[in-house]
């Protein structure tokens, strides 16, 4: 059953194409095989889960930020 006002053939994040493969009637999509950060998964709306998939920009951005902090993290240690 579809839930109210999610498109699954956008990001619940940002509203562009997310390229979801299952939602064009295949049987995978991108994200199986790509690790999306947890951070991005917290930030999907309740009713958007199950229903519509993250655009990689969205995915890739968020993970770019982690690695980034993390090697912030790892100088600031070694100070």
């Amino acid at each position: 059953m579809m839930k109210p006002n999610v498109d699954p053939f956008s990001c619940p994040l940002c509203g562009s194409s997310n390229k979801c493969g299952v939602a064009a009637g295949e049987k995978t999509c991108w994200c199986f095989s790509e690790p999306i950060p947890k951070g991005v998964l917290q930030r999907l709306p309740a009713e958007a889960d199950g229903v519509a998939c993250v655009c990689r920009a969205c995915a890739m951005s968020q993970s770019a930020l982690e690695r980034v902090l993390g090697q912030m993290a790892e100088v600031l240690q070694r100070r």
